[in-house]
């Protein structure tokens, strides 16, 4: 099968990586390029576990053909935090309000919740179920997860960002 070469930037970083016509994003990502943060989950767009931002906006990285990313900006759960030492507002807010518990979710519902957050700064509680629907979780009952957004947003609100 013949391959293309593309040019995208991941995380902040240009990258040049040759890819099957029919390679996903996710595969892309997670066995090529090393980033195992983003979850391959259901491989049908049902779960949410493999979401990215693409040019800042939210999608389902194995529904995503990787030739679909030439010259776009992608930003996975590695890339959101601004510093190698702390954590994303959001990141830290999960872990602050346990809305973890197996985890796998976890990189999907925060790269969803990031989108949110940049895009409406005070979300309401529906505002925030409708964010995340596209994510399921298996564990919980969505409670601390939508506690963690709302304390994202508080925090984000208080720090000026």
């Amino acid at each position: 099968m013949n391959t293309h070469v593309i040019e995208l930037i991941v995380n902040g970083d240009l990258r040049e990586v040759a890819v099957r016509p029919n390679l996903t994003l996710l595969q892309l990502l997670r066995d090529h390029l090393r980033l195992t943060g983003t979850k391959h989950g259901c491989g049908t767009g049902d779960c949410g576990a493999c979401t990215v931002l693409l040019d800042g906006r939210p999608v389902n990285s194995c529904l995503t053909l990787a030739v679909e990313a030439r010259n776009r900006t992608i930003t996975t759960i590695e890339g959101i935090s601004t510093s190698g030492t702390t954590l994303h507002p959001v990141q830290q807010a999960f872990v602050e309000k346990g809305a973890v518990q197996c985890g796998y979710c976890t990189p999907g519902m925060i790269m969803s919740s990031v989108h949110l957050l940049r895009t409406n700064p005070d979300p309401t509680e529906s505002e925030i179920r409708h964010a995340i629907g596209g994510n399921i979780c298996r564990c919980t009952g969505y409670t601390k997860i939508i506690e963690a957004i709302e304390t994202a947003a508080r925090a984000k609100k208080g720090s000026g960002q």
